[in-house]
């Protein structure tokens, strides 16, 4: 990983690093049902939000990852979040995740910031896999997800257990080119 923080930028967005003035819209996101309802994590309290905070700025200093506040170019504004995570830099591959404030969705936030963090992850920290784990049910991720020409390579079957329930998981790869 590089040791200064990389901003990206694309001509209506700029992922940037998270600052501890994103807690409220960090919590916005990650307590909303609709964002929640595939998401991995949430969080009942602002206080108890601080820990995603946490854990963004220890992908760094670990070297497991890279997460960026998604912010409009514009006015600054958050939208959302996004970034790599379960970074090995032996197997050359990383996780991807990605989630956007309600109001960001539809307009294409997602499918302009993804080829800024996939180009990153390629060329500048120098992977050849990222790999996406996207609930079967998610059928919006997994449309852009296939827009960015991600593959599916698989479903696994009842692998987890999400509020009382077994999931599935479709595996999603992008090799680099």
């Amino acid at each position: 990983m590089t040791t200064s923080f990389p901003i990206l930028e694309s001509q209506r967005l700029k992922l940037r690093q998270f600052h501890d003035s994103d807690l409220e819209n960090v919590f916005k996101g990650l307590s909303h049902p609709d964002i929640i309802k595939y998401y991995g994590v949430s969080y009942g309290s602002i206080e108890a939000t601080k820990e995603q905070l946490t854990w963004f700025s220890g992908l760094e200093k670990n070297g497991t990852g890279i997460w960026w506040a998604v912010c409009s170019k514009i006015d600054g504004s958050f939208l959302g979040a996004g970034g790599l995570n379960d970074l090995s830099i032996e197997n050359k591959k990383a996780e991807i995740g990605f989630w956007l404030l309600p109001n960001s969705w539809g307009k294409g936030y997602m499918t302009e910031a993804m080829p800024l963090i996939l180009n990153h992850a390629f060329n500048t920290v120098g992977l050849h896999r990222i790999e996406g784990f996207v609930e079967t049910e998610n059928k919006n991720c997994k449309k852009a997800l296939a827009k960015l020409d991600f593959n599916l390579e698989g479903t696994m079957q009842d692998c987890e257990i999400k509020n009382g329930k077994f999931i599935s998981l479709d595996i999603y790869s992008k090799l680099k080119k």
